[in-house]
């Protein structure tokens, strides 16, 4: 069975917290893999927890030695979507048919796909992302300084990662071999993406310079304004900004940015969050701001199916805002009870995710009805 149809109908007042996972530190980003299944949050132990949005079972992946944000996948081609029905009803009715000391049937084996992490060490480490007990299969020493983002090629082929070290650097998806280093940014980059029709690849660096790279010839096509998105606080002599997340829409017509704006205090990081819309044929900027007032970052971006863009950040609190299209203002905000520091959406788009600064994971749910879960032993 592959994916089913992306939801093309999309009601942001409709949304419910569906699940919380929790973990014992505070938790630095998230992401669904690719049959929606798993979330995947990283956290500042150093870790990245698996949660199984099926079982409820949560597994740790432990290798890296700092902090990891960057998180990708590699998986074949049809993807196999995650049943969240068929198997809990077997469980209920075996129970029912003959009480809890009842044998239940196994769950079913997920679909096997890659998962790829970058981390402050400026390392990538490949894993068997549905193993029972994934390890470190590949490590690649890949940046001089923090990796900040890691992206992969719509075929499957290609990954990109970027870092402090002002590069931007491709490698074999099937066993982390390098490619090519794109050089031009002349500071820390934060973000990669592939466009959707896998010949070009987007970078955003801290001072929002926004790079569009031919992969056939390794070559910038042109620079994109995001100077939004960065401030030089010369209180403090430091710059602050960059894409703190960055997303392609789906046909690939245009592409988002996240982050902060008018930043008043660097050292403290107070200003506002915007989404930086591009138009990719033109390459021109609008801004999208939340509709209510906010102080604070955006740390994740994405396109839902229906074409509405989505984000979420926080300051002292959490909140997930909702852009109807390209209009400048949003339509509707949610709420999150902590600091949201990464923002993810499913495959289908039914549900999206945030990862907590108090170290749990929500999983939002658009029907406002979660998945069938079987009775507890």
């Amino acid at each position: 069975m592959s994916i089913p149809p992306p939801r093309a109908i999309l009601d942001p007042t409709a949304a419910r917290v569906e699940r919380e996972l929790k973990h014992a530190k505070p938790l630095v980003g998230c992401r669904f893999d690719p049959s929606g299944r798993f979330l995947f949050a990283s956290a500042e132990d150093d870790t990245v927890q698996r949660f199984d949005l099926l079982t409820g079972a949560k597994t740790v992946l432990a290798g890296h030695e700092s902090w990891t944000r960057g998180m990708a996948f590699v998986a074949p081609s049809p993807v196999v979507a995650a049943d969240f029905g068929a198997w809990p009803k077997q469980q209920i009715a075996l129970q029912t048919a003959g009480g809890f000391g009842v044998v239940g049937v196994p769950a079913p084996k997920a679909p096997p796909f890659m998962f790829i992490s970058a981390d402050y060490h400026g390392k990538l480490i490949w894993w068997q992302g549905e193993a029972d007990t994934p390890k470190p299969i590949k490590t690649v020493q890949a940046h001089d300084g923090w990796a900040r983002s890691v992206a992969v090629s719509p075929d499957g082929l290609t990954v990109a990662s970027c870092g402090n070290d002002h590069a931007v650097k491709l490698w074999k998806a099937a066993d982390g071999s390098a490619i090519r280093t794109l050089e031009g940014h002349a500071s820390h980059v934060y973000n990669v993406a592939f466009h959707p029709n896998g010949s070009r690849l987007v970078s955003c660096d801290l001072r929002g310079v926004v790079k569009d790279w031919n992969l056939k010839t390794g070559k910038c096509e042109r620079d994109i304004d995001a100077k939004v998105l960065t401030k030089y606080d010369p209180g403090f002599m430091a710059d602050i900004g960059g894409a703190r997340g960055m997303a392609f829409k789906s046909d690939g017509s245009a592409f988002a940015l996240c982050g902060i704006t008018n930043v008043s205090n660097a050292f403290a990081g107070v200003g506002n969050p915007v989404v930086v819309l591009i138009d990719w044929q033109e390459g021109k900027a609008k801004l999208l701001k939340p509709k209510e007032a906010f102080q604070g970052t955006a740390w994740g971006v994405c396109f839902h199916p229906s074409g509405a863009v989505i984000a979420a950040g926080g300051g002292g609190q959490g909140r997930v805002w909702f852009w109807k299209n390209d209009e400048p203002v949003g339509v509707h905000t949610i709420n999150v009870p902590t600091n949201c520091r990464d923002f993810a959406i499913s495959p289908t788009g039914e549900q999206f995710a945030v990862a907590g600064s108090n170290g749990t994971a929500y999983v939002y749910n658009f029907s406002g009805v979660g998945p069938v879960v079987p009775p507890k032993k």
